[in-house]
């Protein structure tokens, strides 16, 4: 693993993206990224990690699903799928 901040960074596309481990300016970037990636991999159910925290990250997360067409629905995780540290999000196919 490198330690230059601007390579690139794998992980496996599985329909669960932790945001933990990216910083706060890629997300705008990496969030609808990664929805293209689930699509091409025919997952169409998203759990987003975003933690609790004050929210920000949070509202940036849903600003960004609310503006993305491929996106169908969205809602906060219940306590059963991290509470309102995670989004769970639905995806469609344009």
């Amino acid at each position: 693993m490198s330690d230059n901040p601007d390579d690139p960074i794998e992980f496996e596309i599985n329909g669960e993206l932790d945001l933990h481990t990216f910083r706060p300016q890629e997300v705008g970037e990496l969030v609808p990224d990664y929805i293209g990636l689930c699509l091409e991999k025919e997952i169409t159910r998203v759990r987003i990690i975003h933690g609790k925290g004050i929210g920000t990250l949070r509202e940036t997360v849903h600003a960004i699903l609310k503006k993305d067409g491929r996106v169908k629905d969205f809602y906060l995780a219940d306590q059963t799928e991290g509470g309102w540290g995670a989004t769970i999000a639905f995806l469609q196919k344009q």
